[in-house]
């Protein structure tokens, strides 16, 4: 596989930036990561009919998850983490099963605080089948071969093309009410769009850096100008929102682990994909004992995370 030129990376995994430029590319991955992160629980939450309350305790602890098992993902304590930046965040994939079999349960009149229940104690068993693959992945590295984690890669990035067209025409929220793609809706994300695009294009490191978030913060006052902005829910919310294990209690559903059990095998082949991707763009090794290492620690990670969202009522 060939390697990426020196001008694609500008800080390698053993660099160190300066302080300014390590928290200004630190704010820009929050603010480009913090939308992906909450909106699965948010799109789960409101087609069960999860009450407010209960939302909001299961988006924070999408947050808080995500922020404990990236720092482990990046940082590599023993045999977990693949010491590599890699953000962990509330995976899409299991959106459509934990709706489809949680609005089944509903239908048929179990409470919402038991669906979740169940929701979670599924997450938590489902979780460990992650974690197993990840110390027979030597055993099946024949299977594992480019090909393979190539086109789950291609995979992901044709889903999150979907999911990048339809925020730039307005979000889900614009599907519903008729005004998906309306005027505004594609000048904010065409402006945020055409500044990224153009500072990359700049040879300057500090540009190139901050591309992202020079771009959301100037969306962010077109936004305002235009009126867009809404504060209510932020005044409505509570100021701290405390960890609470279990709070729905713990239960278990056949009819929703037989399919996740299968979107936790199709997560650990995407995460092996994620993994030698970046370790490619990072200039590391994608074959022999370090890969290796880095993507059976990747996926432990990964089911570890997985185990603890579903400890902390939130999902995968």
């Amino acid at each position: 596989m060939s390697q990426p030129s020196r001008s694609e990376l500008l800080y390698g995994p053993q660099d160190r930036p300066r302080p300014l430029i390590a928290l200004l590319a630190a704010i820009q991955h929050l603010l480009a990561i913090i939308v992906p992160i909450v909106t699965p629980g948010l799109l789960i939450c409101q087609a069960l009919g999860v009450s407010p309350r209960d939302t909001n305790l299961i988006v924070s602890m999408s947050l808080v998850i995500s922020g404990i098992a990236t720092f482990v993902q990046c940082r590599r304590f023993g045999p977990f983490g693949a010491g590599l930046l890699i953000v962990q965040g509330t995976s899409f994939n299991f959106v459509g099963p934990l709706i489809a079999g949680g609005a089944l349960m509903v239908k048929n009149g179990t409470p919402v605080e038991a669906v979740m229940a169940a929701i979670f104690g599924v997450v938590m068993a489902g979780s460990f089948v992650e974690m197993g693959v990840s110390r027979v992945l030597p055993f099946v590295k024949r299977l594992i071969t480019p090909l393979v984690t190539g086109i789950v890669v291609l995979m992901i990035g044709l889903t999150l093309i979907k999911v990048g067209l339809i925020s730039m025409g307005g979000g889900f929220a614009a599907l519903g009410n008729g005004t998906f793609a309306n005027g505004e809706n594609l000048l904010l994300s065409g402006t945020v769009l055409a500044t990224i695009v153009v500072l990359n294009r700049i040879p300057l490191r500090a540009l190139r850096s901050s591309a992202i978030v020079v771009a959301l913060l100037l969306g962010y006052a077109l936004a305002a100008w235009l009126g867009r902005l809404n504060f209510t829910g932020m005044h409505e919310a509570a100021w701290v929102q405390i960890p609470l294990p279990l709070h729905f209690g713990l239960g278990f559903s056949w009819s929703l682990f037989v399919p996740l059990l299968v979107i936790y095998l199709v997560t650990s082949l995407e995460a092996i994909g994620d993994i030698t991707a970046t370790s490619k763009v990072s200039r590391e090794p994608v074959e022999g004992p370090l890969w290796m290492q880095r993507i059976k620690g990747g996926v432990l990670v990964n089911g570890a995370n997985s185990l603890l969202a579903g400890l902390f009522n939130t999902f995968p």
